[in-house]
């Protein structure tokens, strides 16, 4: 009654299920191993101290940025020189606009430091000469992309849309770091921009993403095993019922 099992035909469709069902669970354990992966960096940041709790560090030894150095307390001295505003920024439900000095360090190259926040249409007051150390929280760079970015056009002189050393180098001279700090203590008439949290270090959506994407393998895996046993036995009664003469005639 199986003897269609040796026919061409059924060969092809064994090797394609001996094949897809280890396929289908090596993607599903896959995911479900990138999913852990999120969880386990999620509980090893909420296991680690406060960046801003600890001590500030020279800026040399905070770079690059990544998840262990994002918001950590950086020190940095230097001259202050150019100015700008980076508009459209949104603190404690109001809009405004971030004052983003850059810092000359003695290594010659340029680091945004942000110095405050202000409401929008108030002045952003000079920033102090002569030689001056700052300690704020580091920050990678932004894309064009992140949440609160402006996105619009061309912006006034002046101005810049994003916090990175792609749009900085641009406008000023020289080097700029790939990096950029925001103030814990803003001056008189600016309020402090609080530091963000390192990507990647919380259960975002992508994390639940990997773990469908577990279910959908595994179901894949499932499906395509009830479907070579409906197969076969539909197989197996026809020719059941075709051994006995129960089949029409053509």
């Amino acid at each position: 009654m199986y003897g269609f099992l040796r026919t061409p035909r059924w060969w092809g469709i064994n090797i394609f299920v001996l094949l897809a069902i280890p396929v289908c669970v090596f993607m599903g354990t896959w995911q479900l191993g990138k999913f852990e992966d999120r969880v386990d960096t999620h509980r090893e940041a909420e296991r680690r101290p406060e960046p801003g709790t600890l001590s500030a560090r020279p800026l040399a030894e905070l770079l690059p940025v990544d998840k262990e150095t994002s918001g950590r307390h950086a020190s940095a001295s230097g001259r202050y020189g150019a100015q700008f505003l980076v508009p459209d920024r949104e603190l404690d439900g109001r809009r405004g606009a971030y004052v983003l000095t850059l810092l000359t360090t003695d290594e010659g190259k340029s680091l945004p430091v942000v110095r405050g926040w202000l409401p929008a249409g108030a002045k952003a007051p000079a920033p102090p000469a002569g030689e001056v150390t700052v300690v704020g929280a580091l920050q990678a760079s932004e894309s064009a992309g992140a949440a609160g970015v402006h996105g619009g056009g061309a912006l006034p002189d002046g101005q810049l849309g994003i916090i990175s050393a792609a749009s900085l180098v641009n406008v000023v001279p020289g080097e700029v770091y790939d990096a950029w700090v925001t103030l814990t203590d803003s001056p008189k008439g600016m309020t402090p921009v609080p530091a963000k949290v390192a990507a990647g270090t919380g259960l975002d959506i992508k994390a639940f993403q990997n773990l469908g994407y577990t279910a959908e393998w595994f179901v894949f895996a499932g499906f395509v095993l009830f479907m070579w046993f409906r197969l076969l036995r539909r197989e197996a009664e026809a020719a059941r019922d075709e051994a006995l003469g129960l089949t029409d005639a053509a």
